[in-house]
């Protein structure tokens, strides 16, 4: 198994960035893929962007361009990279992991593995 923990949310302005990250520790001697998801109050949790333990990668629509997913095999940690924030991406923000080498789904059911999340307010 492994256990998730993630950081860096906050309060920020619109147009303002944040960079969350997500520590891994257990069996990730296994290979990985990993995904951010974000839930906002009375709505699904939606899949935000995924990496394969190769490191390709895949974000939905709505933050194409503004987001990146990256990770650093060494430090077991994933991070999210977001940029031009906007209101609209407030929300508790969660990493997950799946024990599959290639995997870039951005479908929460995937995932068996998940932190508690970090949230990320934006004001307009």
């Amino acid at each position: 198994q492994v256990q998730l923990m993630e950081s860096g949310g906050g309060s920020v302005q619109a147009g303002g960035s944040l960079r969350l990250s997500c520590a891994a520790s257990g069996a990730t001697y296994s290979p990985y893929s990993m995904g951010w998801f974000r839930q906002a109050p009375g709505k699904e949790r939606e899949g935000v962007a995924a990496i394969d333990s190769d490191g390709p990668t895949n974000y939905a629509d709505s933050v194409k361009g503004r987001f990146t997913i990256s990770k650093d095999n060494a430090k077991d940690t994933l991070y999210l990279q977001m940029n031009s924030l906007k209101p609209e991406d407030t929300a508790m923000y969660y990493c997950a992991a799946v024990r599959l080498r290639w995997s870039l789904s951005l479908e929460a059911r995937t995932y068996p593995y998940w932190g508690l999340g970090t949230q990320v307010t934006v004001s307009s």
